[in-house]
């Protein structure tokens, strides 16, 4: 089938994710889960020897802190892939980690509407 063929269109991406990682393993999703945080360390950019993978990674990182899933939204990648890409900028202290912010806790209904009262009785 030629290129030239107009029933002829490209799918799929040229390069293999096992290329892109380096034939690495892909961390566990308890290492980087979607939400983890990820940002560029402050001397990232004067070791720029890895791939153009993990430069595009470093590249969005620079401005501030991104989840991984947000990192493979913008990159189009598998997050099995990007988790490969950011455990080896990781191991090079490329990168930095942070949990993410965690879920506020429910305040009971009766407490709000104590306040409330407290908040008319003092200022009605």
């Amino acid at each position: 089938m030629s290129t030239e063929d107009p029933a002829f269109e490209p799918t799929g991406r040229l390069v293999r994710p096992y290329v892109i990682t380096g034939g690495r393993e892909i961390p566990s999703e308890r290492e980087f889960s979607v939400t983890t945080l990820i940002t560029a360390a402050d001397d990232a950019s004067d070791r720029w020897v890895v791939s153009p993978e993990s430069r595009s990674v470093l590249e969005l990182c620079m401005g501030g802190y991104l989840s991984v899933v947000e990192i493979a939204g913008y990159l189009n990648l598998p997050l099995g892939i990007v988790r490969g890409l950011l455990a080896e900028l990781a191991e090079n202290g490329m990168i930095l980690t942070r949990a993410p912010v965690p879920s506020a806790e429910r305040v009971p209904r009766q407490l709000l509407e104590d306040v409330l009262h407290g908040l008319r009785a003092r200022f009605a």
